[in-house]
């Protein structure tokens, strides 16, 4: 875990009276939090012309622009022009938001506020602009406007989110991020964190949406955005996942939304949790129909996008940039066996060193180099984790793609078996595919004599 890491706040209120009097002391207690980058949000034609004249003093803001559904009522004809004036003459502007409805409080006629949302849905169209979605107690009317508005041809972000999983895998299904508040801390917002639990964090973005919905322990009192950090700390625990992950994962699915510039180079050495992953090819055996990395070349917010194959070398100098891990694990883009003789040559250097060696494979290594390469890893490899995803050749064809025909199914059973002779501990791991009868995988593992892992299909990749 980092002490500082980069978070974003990508909904915050920070122009109004309640910042008035520590403006100054408030970012800095930002700063110190990690927060590099704060999302100031416009809620009608005052705020949004004051986020923008915010976002242009501050190098580290950014803002957006739009009307609140509480307002709905008084928009006219020139709010728009207003609006749409801000957006093309400040470069700060990132989306056209918040919009949408609210229906706890309906302080416009409802029929006023789904007008409104659907002129800025169209406004943000016309501007190649995300939105950010206001939604409250009006899940399927802001999803119907949604749809029929072809939002998703721009993208954006529902603030707040409130709603349940299964809208929540509809929303990300159509193209949008879910924004989570400090209300994800609260002891009694389980469905909430049931929605962290479902989702990606691909899909993530967190929030303050100061000055409300303070995070405990700072419940009932002003929000600001240094307490984004806590936000993230919980999203860490529910996930599973450190703070470090959580920061550099959403920042950059915020940076992505926004259009704030992703500057990224590939890693060779890259670590998730307390492990540190070695990264050493982009070629594959399989191609799995479920492989998240076949639709991006990120991983957990790592480009794993290799220009070259990097040598023992290269890969040792990598691993000497990081400290504090638990284990080594090779597994990147790629297949790591492909690449035999290096990683032979690491893990031997590496062991030297009393350092943890992990292997995760598709269990293929003996069809590809025509010989049992186990005995080369006796001793030098604690742990191999090979992927099973299925208990019959049939099914394993159709979900892996392996090149080897039925061979393929085989070859991984008779790698688990042989594998218990030379290293001191296995396992075969299955993806949680609809469909998939991951107990048949467990039994057929159970049977090899080794042990079983289920990898939760949302989180692959």
């Amino acid at each position: 875990m980092i002490s500082a890491p980069f978070l974003i706040d990508t909904h915050a209120h920070i122009y109004g009276h309640e910042f008035r009097d520590d403006f100054d002391a408030m970012l800095q207690r930002a700063d110190d939090a990690g927060v590099g980058h704060i999302v100031v949000v416009g809620a009608d034609m005052e705020s949004s012309i004051a986020a923008c004249e915010l976002a242009g003093r501050h190098d580290n803001m950014s803002c957006v622009v739009g009307v609140h559904p509480h307002d709905a009522g008084r928009v006219t004809e020139g709010c728009y022009d207003v609006i749409r004036s801000l957006a093309l003459k400040n470069p700060t502007v990132r989306a056209i938001g918040e919009i949408g409805l609210d229906f706890y409080r309906d302080r416009s006629p409802r029929d006023d506020q789904e007008r409104v949302f659907r002129r800025f849905i169209g406004l943000a169209r016309e501007l190649s602009l995300p939105v950010v979605i206001h939604d409250r107690d009006a899940h399927q009317r802001v999803m119907a406007i949604l749809r029929e508005e072809k939002a998703g041809e721009v993208g954006g972000v529902l603030h707040c989110f409130s709603g349940d999983l299964a809208m929540a895998r509809e929303c990300v299904e159509m193209g949008f991020y879910l924004s989570v508040p400090g209300t994800v801390t609260f002891p009694n917002n389980e469905a909430l964190r049931e929605v962290v639990r479902g989702v990606k964090i691909e899909h993530l973005l967190l929030e303050t949406d100061a000055p409300y919905l303070s995070p405990v322990p700072h419940r009932g009192k002003r929000n600001e955005p240094a307490y984004v950090r806590l936000t993230a700390e919980k999203v860490a625990q529910v996930k599973g996942l450190s703070l470090e992950d959580v920061a550099r994962i959403t920042t950059l699915n915020a940076r992505r939304l926004f259009g704030l510039g992703v500057e990224q180079s590939a890693s060779i050495a890259y670590r998730i949790r307390n492990s540190l992953y070695l990264n050493i090819t982009n070629r594959c055996s399989n191609h799995c129909s479920f492989c998240a990395k076949f639709d991006d070349f990120t991983v957990k917010g790592h480009l794993l996008q290799l220009e070259h194959e990097p040598d023992a070398a290269e890969v040792l100098a990598a691993v000497r940039e990081h400290a504090g891990y638990d284990e080594v694990v090779f597994c990147g883009y790629g297949e790591p066996l492909i690449r035999l003789h290096l990683v032979k040559e690491v893990a031997a250097a590496l062991k030297g060193e009393e350092m943890k060696i992990r292997i995760n494979t598709d269990g293929q290594a003996n069809l590809v180099h025509g010989r049992n390469i186990l005995p080369e890893l006796a001793g030098i490899v604690d742990t191999v984790s090979v992927s099973l995803n299925a208990a019959d050749a049939a099914t394993y064809g159709r979900l892996c793609n392996t090149p080897f025909g039925e061979q393929g199914f085989q070859a991984v059973c008779d790698f688990l078996t042989l594998a218990k002779a030379h290293i001191p501990t296995v396992v075969a791991s299955a993806v949680t595919v609809p469909g998939l009868d991951v107990g048949a995988v467990r039994d057929l593992a159970l049977s090899l004599g080794v042990a079983f892992r289920e990898r939760e299909y949302e989180e692959v990749g």
